[in-house]
């Protein structure tokens, strides 16, 4: 518990801020000094009275976030003082005249920017998290610098974490994994992305969490004996290149482990690169730059053998992030201790170095030294997302999925005939190229030439393609093209295309729909189509009036309809059961219940989410459903988590198992090893037999000597799933076993 001291709280605010000075004090002059004093006195002033969830005092987090901001990301004085005043606006008395007044009109501009304007999104579409990241990333066509900070806010807030209710900390963990930690990877902020990404998977993976880091730590003494024994086979190597270097290595972040667990279904034992050599050179100057790193390549492969599907070269096309580096992966031989591993080995200079590890701020420092090209890249990105944030569309949720996409799709690089360079994401096809070009291009596309070659729209194309489109008067978008495009610009595009020929139909149905409830005595009105898009469990009121035009939902729908509204089917969406009169009755309805809702503890109906197969024991949260299904239950690291409580955290309701052990739910595992006479029968004998648990399902594949199988079970609890995976692997030829998520 926080003891509140506010003598020692002086102390260390003023330290703080002296700690604050310290490190921003290479990349300030004597105004901006003056200026950030002038601006942290002011947020001590403002928010005096006001304190963290943690009990500590709310001016800690201004300091931390300004410390972040010149230490981790680079930026200047002017990003010093916003950040001190980010807050200041949105929760204090001050207004944004007032800064203006005291700091000017670019520090006002940027806090403006910050201010997390509270009641101005649009209820009507219930999307308030998709508009509030729209807000923010608006930004961007301003002053990228609002981004900056708002990334070091938001990791300042990812490292406080522990102070916040469990709901809370999963919320801020998804949203982050969502969206600020592929923003922070695309800006070119590695190390932030990692940490954002480690932070949010032990809240919402605690188990797996601690299980990989407990790992990591066992075989930390062997693992610094293997990188050493290779940084002293390759230094003489280096040395006779006679380019100045530095070598350090780096660990793979927790989060990264387990995507490659995962993405290979392999255990962590047999995660080969946990690890990374980095060679940092020395060159004299920009010329030089690439012939270092390509003489430090050469040394190492003089010694050992590469993979060559891991080489990647980001020296001659960088990252569209301006991440330039030599990646490759060498067989190596520990003498010492008899083993061959691969190990993976970074290359790039001094400056380089400085990019990945301060993404776009580092970029501009050298922007007067770097190749347009390069600079380019970066503008390119952000003018993407400009795109999408100013596009036609108004609904915020489509919005927000496109500029996701932009930031998650790593990149390939194809040519115009005319030899000019385009990027777009992987596995991105003619019909991406074609709207990268120019929007009229897109909607009239209709086959294409890659390298002089005849393919369809539908083509995927790859690193290095030269592609010309080929196009036609009378072609126009076709709403099959969503499902082959990846770029945000191209589905944006194509979405407004269809949407104008939506808009039409809709039109005549809700005339259409209008006539008929006439017909029958009703008024067309909001509340009554709302609650036909429920009834006919449709997403919209546009999807209604398609529907009605195209004769999908007929007259004795609509009829069907208006009695049961007559007979007052209609009732909230979360029907509470009848209220509980004494202690005793709501100790027997709690006892009664499996789960219950909210910060009351109260009952609703509920159905558990067949995406995930809750089960008692598990973290799960409720998620508001729009139909009469009341609540849908999830684990907390359900698959479709990130994207519900990203998205739609305003109907997300805090969920809790009561006691009862009584009854029976559906649950998965996935076994695999080596197959032996007898192993199936041994399985099920353990799982029938000696736990007494009832098999839903059993499914056995068997290939050159190792098996892998699906089985679907019920169980009463987590505890007894646990029970039954720990008696599991016990059994001979099991080798992994994994709940099916």
């Amino acid at each position: 518990m926080y003891i509140i001291d506010t003598e020692l709280e002086k102390k260390e605010i003023l330290k703080r801020y002296r700690a604050l000075l310290k490190v921003c004090r290479p990349n300030i002059d004597k105004n901006d000094k003056l200026m950030i004093r002038k601006a942290f006195n002011l947020a001590v002033e403002a928010h005096k009275d006001m304190r963290r969830q943690t009990g500590e005092p709310y001016v800690y987090h201004p300091i931390a976030v300004a410390h972040i901001c010149t230490n981790e990301i680079g930026l200047g004085g002017t990003s010093v003082i916003c950040a001190l005043l980010h807050d200041v606006v949105e929760d204090t008395d001050y207004k944004l005249i007032d800064i203006q007044e005291l700091f000017g009109e670019k520090v006002a501009r940027i806090v403006d920017g910050l201010t997390k304007l509270k009641g101005i999104f649009d209820k009507g579409t219930g999307n308030l998290q998709a508009e509030n990241y729209k807000k923010m990333l608006l930004t961007l066509s301003d002053d990228v610098r609002v981004i900056l900070i708002k990334l070091a806010d938001r990791l300042h807030n990812m490292r406080t974490l522990e102070g916040l209710p469990h709901e809370k900390q999963l919320r801020v963990s998804y949203e982050t994994t969502y969206l600020f930690a592929p923003l922070a990877h695309r800006l070119g902020f590695y190390n932030i992305k990692s940490e954002m990404e480690d932070i949010a998977f032990r809240y919402t993976e605690p188990e797996i969490y601690n299980d990989i880091k407990e790992k990591i730590e066992a075989t930390e003494k062997e693992r610094d004996k293997l990188i050493q024994n290779f940084i002293n086979s390759i230094k003489p190597s280096l040395d006779a290149t006679g380019i100045p270097y530095k070598i350090f290595h780096r660990l793979k972040s927790v989060r990264s482990i387990y995507d490659k667990m995962q993405k290979k279904k392999i255990p962590f034992e047999e995660v080969y690169d946990l690890f990374a050599i980095r060679i940092i050179t020395e060159s004299n100057t920009m010329e030089d730059e690439m012939r270092d790193c390509f003489s430090m390549l050469a040394a190492i492969y003089t010694l050992y053998k590469p993979n060559q599907e891991r080489f990647r070269d980001w020296l001659s096309i960088p990252k569209a992030n301006g991440y330039e580096s030599l990646h490759t992966t060498v067989m190596y031989t520990d003498d010492v201790n008899k083993k061959a591993v691969w190990i993976e080995v970074q290359i790039r200079t001094t400056r380089m170095n400085e990019i990945a590890e301060k993404g776009y701020a580092a970029h501009w420092k050298y922007k007067s030294n770097t190749e347009l090209s390069k600079e380019s890249r970066i503008e390119e990105w952000l003018n993407k997302v400009r795109d999408i944030l100013h596009s036609e569309s108004e609904n915020a949720m489509e919005i927000l999925e496109s500029v996701q996409t932009t930031l998650v799709n790593e990149e390939i690089y194809v040519f115009t005939p005319k030899g000019e360079l385009k990027s777009l994401p992987v596995k991105s096809t003619v019909i991406d190229f074609a709207y990268s070009i120019h929007s009229a291009i897109g909607d009239k596309c209709i086959s294409a030439k890659v390298n002089k070659k005849l393919v369809p729209i539908y083509h995927v194309l790859h690193n290095g393609d030269q592609v010309e489109i080929i196009t036609s008067n009378k072609q126009t978008p076709k709403i099959d093209w969503l499902q082959h495009v990846v770029t945000a610009k191209a589905q944006q595009r194509i979405k407004n295309a269809l949407n104008e020929e939506k808009k039409k139909i809709a039109e005549e149905g809700k005339e259409i729909l209008a006539r008929k409830l006439n017909n029958l005595d009703v008024n067309i009105n909001q509340e009554r189509v709302n609650k036909m898009v429920s009834y006919f469990n449709l997403k919209s009121a546009q999807e209604l009036f398609i529907n009605i035009a195209s004769a999908k939902i007929s007259m004795a729908g609509i009829k069907e309809f208006v009695e049961k509204e007559r007979n007052n089917f209609f009732r909230r969406i979360l029907r509470i059961r009848p209220k509980i009169q004494s202690q005793e009755d709501f100790k027997s309805q709690k006892e009664s219940s499996i789960l219950l809702f909210g910060d009351k503890l109260e009952s609703f109906d509920y159905e558990l989410s067949n995406c995930c197969n809750p089960i008692p024991g598990d973290s799960v949260f409720g998620f508001i459903s729009n139909t009469e299904k009341g609540i849908k239950v999830h684990r907390t690291n359900c698959p479709n988590a990130e994207n519900l409580h990203s998205k739609f955290a305003y109907r997300v309701i805090k969920a809790r198992w009561t006691n009862n052990r009584a009854g029976q739910f559906l649950s998965g595992i996935l076994i695999s090893g080596f197959d032996a006479m007898g192993l199936v029968n041994n399985i099920t004998s353990v799982i029938s037999k000696e736990l007494n648990v009832n098999i839903h399902s059993i499914n056995f594949e068997t290939s050159e000597g190792a098996f892998e199988g699906r089985i679907m079970l019920y169980v009463a609890d987590r505890k007894h799933l646990d029970e039954l995976i720990k008696k599991l692997k016990k059994l001979e030829g099991v080798k992994n076993i994994q709940r099916i998520t």
